[in-house]
Formats: C-alpha cells, sequence, structure tokens
C-alpha cells in the first residue's frame, strides 16, 4: 500500500508542477534559515566540558564594596591578595589560578622568524581539573608549583610547527628570552565557550599554545595579557608592589568540589574569609561572595550572544510562516481533488487510506523542501559571517547530524503541516461528490 500511496503521490505532484514547487521552496527556505541560525547557537549554547560541568566553580569574592558592584554583582576575577589566600587554604579538591600571556618564540633555526604565541600562567591540576588530553609527556606537578620552575606544556599545533610534530617532552623551548623545559605536548583541545577564561572575553578565540607555571610567572614578572579590571574607585598603583598589593581584579580562580556538602562548605569558607577581612578592616561591607559552577557561570557571563537568540527566534518565526503557507498551498491542492476521493471512498477506500495517501504524498514534498533546505543552509553557512562576529562565526559548520536534523525537520514539519487539509479531505463525503457529478 504505501508503494502505492508513493506513485499517487508522484502523479499528483507531477499534475501540477508549479504549486508542487512553491511548497518545496517555501519549505526549503523556512528550513534552511532555521538550520543555519541553530548551527551558531549549539555552538554557543552548548556544554563546553558535559563530563564535569557541575564539579567546577569559579569563586568570587567581593573586594570593591556596593558603591561599586554592578547590580549587587562582586567582580568576575579575583586581585592578586585574595587569590594567593584560596590557593594557600586549598578547601577544594584541585584548584588553579590563571591568567593569560603572550610569548614570543624564539625557533631553534637561526632563518626563521621569532613569532607570537598565546596560553595562560597556571597552576598544574589546570590540566587535570579540565580534562585536557595529552598527545606526550604529562603536566607539571605540585613539586614544580611549589620550585617555580621553568618548565612549558606546549599545544600540539606549536609542537608540530616547532618540532615537526615530533616527541619533545624534555626538549627547550625560549620564550621571551627565558628557557624552558617541555613537560609535555597537548592533543587537539578547545572547547568552545572557553568557560575557564570568560572573564578577559576569549570565549571563542584561537586555542591556547603556551601553558607556564603560575608561580614561575610571578617569580618573572609576566604581565598580564588579559583584563585588568580596576573598578571604578580602583588605582592600579605607581609599580608592580602596589599594583599586586592593591584592589584590581585580573586572576581567573577555579575550583573543583565534587559533593554538595563540599560545595556548602567551600560557601562557608569564602565567607569566612570575607568576614575575616572585613574585621582586619579591609573589607567595610557584609560578605558578598558566589560561587558559580559552570553552567551558571557562563550564564553569568552571557555566553550566548543575545544576536543568537534573536536570530533564532526570528528563523523558527519565519519557518512557522513558510509552514501556514504550506498549509494553505495544501489545502487548496487536496480540496481540488475533491471528486477523486469521492469515488476512492464510494469504492471502500477508509479514511485511513485517505490519510495515508496524501501524509505520504506530504511526506515526499518535505524530502523534496529538505534537500533543498540543504542546498541552502550550505550556502548561507557562507554568509554567517555577516551576522555573527567572525570568531563565532567560523565554528558554526555543517556536519551529518546537521544534515539529519535539517531532513528530519523538513519531513516532520511538512507531514505535521498536511494534517489539517488531509483532516479536510478525508471528510469528503462520497455520495455529495458522486452526486454532483
Amino acid at each position: 500500500m504505501f508503494i502505492h500511496n508513493l506513485q499517487l503521490g508522484i502523479f499528483s505532484l507531477r499534475r501540477n508542477p508549479l504549486l508542487t514547487a512553491l511548497m518545496i521552496m517555501s519549505i526549503g527556505f523556512g528550513v534552511a534559515a532555521s538550520m543555519v541560525t541553530f548551527a551558531v547557537f549549539r555552538v554557543v549554547s552548548g556544554d563546553p566540558i558535559p563530563q564535569k560541568s557541575s564539579q567546577l566553580f569559579v569563586p568570587q569574592i567581593d573586594n570593591r564594596g556596593p558603591q561599586y558592584n554592578r547590580n549587587g554583582e562582586p567582580p568576575g576575577a579575583l586581585n592578586y591578595t585574595d587569590a594567593l589566600a584560596l590557593m594557600r587554604a586549598h578547601k577544594a579538591d584541585r584548584q588553579t589560578l590563571l591568567y593569560p600571556v603572550s610569548m614570543s618564540v624564539m625557533p631553534e633555526e637561526a632563518h626563521r622568524m621569532p613569532f607570537k604565541a598565546a596560553g595562560y600562567a597556571t597552576y598544574g591540576d589546570f590540566f587535570t581539573m579540565f580534562d585536557v588530553p595529552f598527545q606526550y609527556g604529562s603536566p607539571w606537578g605540585a613539586a614544580e608549583d611549589a620550585s617555580r620552575e621553568a618548565v612549558v606544556v606546549i599545544s600540539r599545533d606549536l609542537n608540530q610547527k616547532l618540532f615537526a610534530g615530533e616527541n619533545s617532552v624534555g626538549r627547550r623551548i625560549t620564550l621571551d628570552d627565558r628557557q624552558y623545559r617541555i613537560a609535555g605536548v597537548t592533543d587537539h583541545w578547545d572547547p568552545k565557550p572557553r568557560f575557564y577564561d570568560m572573564f578577559n572575553g576569549r570565549a571563542y578565540a584561537e586555542p591556547a599554545q603556551v601553558y607556564i607555571p603560575f608561580t614561575y610567572a610571578m617569580d618573572q614578572q609576566i604581565e598580564t595579557y588579559g583584563n585588568n579590571n580596576c573598578g571604578s574607585g580602583g588605582k592600579r598603583g605607581d609599580d608592580r608592589e602596589s599594583w599586586l598589593r592593591g584592589e584590581c581584579v585580573w586572576i581567573s580562580p577555579w575550583v573543583e568540589l565534587d559533593s554538595a556538602s563540599k560545595v556548602e562548605a567551600y560557601r562557608q569558607f569564602l565567607n569566612g574569609y570575607a568576614e575575616d577581612q572585613r574585621r582586619a578592616g579591609r573589607f567595610s561591607w557584609a560578605p558578598n561572595n558566589r560561587l558559580r559552577d559552570v553552567h551558571q557561570w557562563l550564564d553569568f557571563q552571557h555566553a550566548v550572544p543575545p544576536e543568537s537568540r534573536i536570530s533564532l527566534s526570528l528563523s523558527v518565526g519565519f519557518l512557522v510562516i513558510c509552514l501556514v503557507n504550506t498549509i494553505g498551498l495544501l489545502l487548496a491542492k487536496f480540496m481540488r481533488r475533491a471528486p477523486e476521493i469521492g469515488v476512492r471512498r464510494a469504492l471502500g477506500a477508509s479514511r485511513a487510506d485517505i490519510y495515508g495517501q496524501f501524509l505520504v504524498e506530504a511526506a515526499m514534498v518535505g524530502v523534496a523542501g529538505g534537500v533543498l533546505g540543504l542546498l541552502l543552509t550550505g550556502l548561507g553557512m557562507l554568509g554567517v559571517g555577516m551576522v555573527f562576529e567572525p570568531q563565532i562565526a567560523r565554528l558554526a559548520h555543517l556536519d551529518l547530524s546537521l544534515v539529519a536534523l535539517t531532513l528530519l525537520v523538513a519531513i516532520v514539519a511538512t507531514v505535521l503541516a498536511a494534517f489539517y487539509p488531509t483532516w479536510r479531505a478525508a471528510q469528503v463525503q462520497p455520495a455529495w461528490q458522486l452526486k454532483s457529478n
């Protein structure tokens, strides 16, 4: 029966090619608009570390007071004093601090020019906390952090550029005229959005290439390449020491807590720390701290650009309009075949047979609309940069999952749109049609 319905559908669609083309175009354009914006939205709204997003937290401490806060929220990073205090207390299973650095790489070959490599000054726990994969070697350990050793972890891409992809563990690399021993080489790792560095606006930046110990970076006075937020009333100071002792925030802290009881204990620790600072005279306000997990942190930092939400809403609305248009076209098409339906019903066809015939025909329109939608989606990907920032636009791509989703949405949407026209067609009374003919 299905084959018979397919044959009837093909015959019906070929009988009125203009109407068929209008329906296919309506579905194709509507689906393509939705899929292009969805491709961007899924990139910016996905969980960057799903296996641990509920165990990783950002501690926030209010070191400015209510007069300088926005909407009562503490700063999105820590100053040097508070950051070191959290590390020394070691109240979490794992913990790290980080700030961005930009370093000049000096190739071994004299004829090659130096080039810049972006990365982070951090602690060894960074790699374990964030499940960073390694191609060669491993992270440095707590001993290297404590001894402020000049070690480095480099990316797979940088290793390819400098050592042709060979195992470079133990070799030396020159960064900003300083020699570092390579402890490990990361495999490809580029979570989007880059949840651990939202404070510096690097949610969709190029992958980091170098990682050095935070303690060594501070020892060598390696400056931050990121934000240095001193607030409305803050001052950086005249020298490095006054800056470090001041209230400018520039360090991103992260802790790993694997149970609700540990999370609550860490919150109490933060409040106790802030209360201690109040008693010491540094703070003159009640503790105003936050402890946000990855999802809460991304929401707080507005990781999903508002234009992606707006574009997705508009494109879904456009798809709905296209489906309404398709409903009208199908209704007109099906009701023009009332005499044919009456004859089939008179010959013994049930309403279920009519439903089967017309829904199969609608599904064929959906398949054709989906194929057109795929072509238009591919073209739409080329123009994503006209709507979104380049660093976001380049992440959107047409993969197998999006191909399958495009076809599925086109077919399901068309079949759903066909239910009302099919229901109207199935209500045709055979006697009335035979009598009128």
